[in-house]
C-alpha cells in the first residue's frame, strides 16, 4: 500500500520509494530509509500528511506520499 493510505495513528515499515533522485536523497538525510518506521500523526484535507519519523514530526505532501509504499507492522 501506500503511505498516502495509512490512517491516523498507524505504525507503518517503508518498504520502497520510487521518487525523483534529489527528493529520494532529501528524505534519506532527514532519516526517511527503506526499513524505517513511520506514524502517521494527522492527514489533512488535501493529501498532505504529518508523520513521525524517529521522534521528529514531518509535514509530506501527496505527490511524495504517493510514490512512498509501506507496509502496517
Amino acid at each position: 500500500m501506500k503511505l498516502y493510505e495509512g490512517k491516523k495513528g498507524s505504525t507503518l515499515k517503508i518498504v520502497r520509494m520510487e521518487l525523483p533522485v534529489q527528493t529520494e536523497r532529501r528524505l534519506e538525510v532527514l532519516g526517511m530509509l527503506e526499513g524505517t518506521r513511520v506514524t502517521v500523526v494527522n492527514r489533512k484535507k488535501k493529501g498532505a500528511m504529518i508523520v513521525n519519523i524517529r521522534g521528529t514530526r514531518f509535514a509530506i505532501g501527496q505527490c511524495i506520499t504517493e510514490c512512498i509504499e509501506v507496509e502496517e507492522l
